[in-house]
């Protein structure tokens, strides 16, 4: 949200207050509180109807220093607030002369006590940003609105990063972002998945601890400061300390979160019936038998929508028009080795029967006048599920556990953006702070269960909404983009952007959802899903099994899939970095590379855990430009090699893709290409590119039971191995 007009001005019908002095300092249990009047102090009488700002510094834990600005403390704070997790850190505060500082490990906020107002953060001594005179303003317009913001100063060079799932421009500089979810499909400055979390390249991040609504200005309205402001009297960010990208995402992640682990099976291929298509039990055993026949690895197969009846959305009654004997079909999936997914959201339809039991006990979300909240959009006369009331998730589990015991496995989390405001919620939370973290409840709600019943690591959900702390319940998706070139470059900006906010694993719709994709960009765009984390075939109106597409693309659906779970022991072991670090499994080249410039603004390549480099085919041509930092890659299948750092152009047939190893990899690379989950310990090789002889240890983890520790030999390009014990994978407790 701006507020100025020009550099120098307010906009009309807006006034502001500054800190213009520093008061008094006081240091208590762990915390330098600041007080700052809004002018000099020069006598006493200054003092007298003067507005003051009370600025408070603590340290949830080291390298972090979290910064509350305050006008009045009076006001209500009826929630919800984001989880943190903070540890006992006894900070160093410092006086000296015209300045007062609290330092956290490597990171000091240093305050001016002396002159006009200002905060340098240091990182090891060295300056990574400021608040500076007008950077704090407690803003009131003509209706009585009260903000609070901060504006960091921004460096020559310094890129913002994150902010959720973001479709535009990957760096963020120059952007007006809101954090507020909502359903806008992936072509729109809007957003399923807003996270009020951002990374520089500058040796910091920052999370703004507010799930309501928060007006970022990176750049756009002082062109050198990033400004992020909340509706208030209040507003609380913690500073993050790096150095390095990952550094930074680690620490965000413990304050926040870190990934639940989630079952080998999920890493293969799922199938979906698609959302408007018509399907019954016939329909989904001939894709089946047709993924079979023309052996294509699959291990979920989805129900989206139309499972159930319409108008009853979401009863969890399968349709008996179409499915008469739900467990039997379930029961008979399952013994084709396969897992089970069905679509479900929150919303209630009001023809539906849990209607009547929730509008009952009173488990929907009410107006001020005590009726329920209705609408008819996506369901007619539809209610909200309140998950601010614990008999609510109560009841609404229970309906899940009722699937679960049918044979269901998993569950796509659909929708929870079009939260309404204008509510009230069972335990009082304020329905504007409600708007975003609704996502979180339902997510929490179904995750909870899954992991209840199937046991740790075997919870997975499929989500869309998402907000901080999201993470820790994967698998999220790109909800609903169209079917071109466009539309997966743009997926893959989100998904990027979404790494860069502190979530490790992402799928999309490969081959897009609106419309029919034709099969040059079907084809591309499976390389793209198989080379993700989570890989999907779904749509909207059209089917997505590859031989309604052509022939050829059962061919590179079998070929990137098989490649996949060759893969395995690869990626299982780069999720272990997700589990313990919060590393993304996908992530953007600067987060691997913050050192190298030509990484800045790479938004069309991604690493796929640490060693290797996807650069999606982008054009019907099958060219592709992609960048290669310092060294001499190695392409995964064919084996040639490349120079970096810098650019190339390469032309890729259907049945190639841009992946390239880095120089001194060595990869586990399995010798099982039809599942996701077998023995990646033994069934598989270590294959070193360019690795210099020596010696070094690795572990493999394993889909059940401790990994395996391996002492490896390089010599000339040759690996031999040694076991030399076990190791638990949850060791590392995420």
């Amino acid at each position: 949200m701006k507020f100025t007009d020009g550099y120098w001005l307010y906009r009309e019908g807006f006034s502001a207050l500054h800190p213009r002095d520093v008061s008094d300092v006081v240091v208590e249990d762990g915390r330098m509180t600041v007080y700052a009047p809004t002018k000099r102090i020069v006598s006493r009488g200054d003092a007298l109807n003067l507005p003051q700002l009370t600025i408070t510094f603590d340290t949830p834990m080291q390298d972090v220093i979290g910064v509350t600005i305050e006008h009045f403390q009076g006001g209500l704070d009826s929630g919800p607030h984001f989880e943190v997790d903070r540890a006992a850190v006894d900070p160093v505060v410092e006086r000296g002369e015209g300045t007062v500082s609290i330092t956290s490990g490597g990171l000091t906020a240093r305050v001016s006590t002396s002159g006009p107002w200002g905060v340098d953060f240091l990182g090891n001594g060295e300056l990574l940003t400021s608040s500076t005179p007008r950077s704090v303003g407690v803003i009131t317009d003509d209706a009585g609105r009260t903000f609070v913001h901060e504006q960091l100063s921004l460096g020559v060079g310094t890129n913002v990063y994150g902010l959720g799932e973001r479709f535009g421009t990957f760096v963020k500089n120059g952007q007006s972002v809101d954090i507020w979810n909502e359903d806008g499909g992936t072509s729109s400055d809007l957003a399923y998945k807003n996270i009020p979390f951002f990374i520089t390249n500058d040796g910091y991040g920052v999370f703004v601890n507010h799930p309501e609504k928060v007006s970022f200005e990176v750049g756009s309205e002082v062109v050198s400061r990033n400004q992020f402001s909340v509706e208030g009297q209040k507003l609380q960010y913690f500073l993050i300390h790096g150095p390095s990208p990952k550094d930074i995402i680690r620490r965000y992640t413990e304050l926040t979160g870190r990934p639940s682990r989630i079952p080998a099976w999920s890493y293969g291929l799922w199938l979906s019936t698609s959302f408007t298509t018509d399907y019954d039990e016939e329909t989904v055993n001939s894709f089946i038998d047709g993924m079979e026949e023309r052996k294509l690895p699959l291990s979920v197969f989805h129900f989206d929508c139309h499972w159930m009846r319409s108008f009853h959305w979401s009863d969890f009654v399968w349709d008996p028009a179409t499915f008469p004997d739900p467990e039997g079909m379930l029961s008979r999936l399952h013994d084709r080795g396969l897992k089970v997914c069905a679509w479900i959201n929150p919303y209630i339809a009001q023809r539906s029967h849990l209607f009547r039991e929730g509008l009952e006990q009173g488990f929907l979300v009410k107006r001020a006048d005590g009726s329920v909240w209705q609408w008819d959009m996506w369901q007619a006369g539809m209610g909200l599920v309140d998950f601010t009331n614990p008999e609510a998730v109560l009841w609404y589990q229970e309906k899940l556990r009722g699937l679960l015991a049918q044979g269901v496995d998993s569950f796509k989390t659909d929708f929870g953006e079009r939260i309404p405001t204008d509510v009230v919620w069972h335990d009082g939370s304020d329905p504007v702070r409600m708007h975003n973290y609704y996502s979180q409840l339902y997510n929490r709600t179904v995750f909870d269960l899954l992991t209840k019943e199937l046991g740790e690591g075997q919870a997975v959900v499929f989500a869309r909404s998402a907000t901080a702390g999201g993470q820790t319940m994967p698998v999220h998706w790109g909800g609903d983009c169209e079917s071109t070139f466009s539309a997966m470059a743009e997926s893959l900006r989100g998904g990027l952007s979404l790494a860069a906010s502190g979530f490790s694993f992402w799928s999309h719709d490969i081959g897009g959802f609106e419309g029919t994709p034709e099969p040059d960009i079907f084809k591309r765009w499976i390389a793209f899903g198989l080379l993700s984390s989570h890989s999907r075939l779904h749509g909207s109106n059209s089917y997505r099994v590859p031989w309604l597409v052509d022939e050829e693309s059962v061919d590179v659906l079998r070929h990137f899939t098989e490649l996949k779970m060759r893969l395995m022991p690869y990626l299982q072991t780069a999720a272990e970095e997700a589990y313990a670090e919060g590393t993304p499994l996908m992530r953007p080249l600067f987060m691997e590379f913050p050192d190298d410039p030509g990484c800045a603004h790479l938004d069309r390549q991604y690493m796929l855990g640490p060693d290797l480099l996807v650069a999606p085919v982008l054009e019907s041509s099958g060219a592709v430009s992609f960048y290669l930092p310092e060294g001499t890659w190695t392409h995964l299948e064919t084996g040639e090699r490349l120079a970096g750092p810098r650019w190339h152009r390469k032309v890729y047939s259907v049945m190639q893709a841009a992946t390239w190893v880095r120089e001194g990899a060595v990869l586990p690379i399995g010798t099982v290409s039809d599942r996701p989950s077998y023995d990646w310990a033994q069934e598989m090789r270590f294959h070193a590119f360019e690795a210099a002889d020596g010696v070094r240890r690795v572990t493999v983890p394993s889909p059940d039971g401790p990994g395996t520790t391996f002492d490896l030999t390089i010599r000339d390009g040759e690996v031999s191995a040694v076991v030399v014990g076990t190791t638990h994978d949850t060791d590392s407790t995420p």
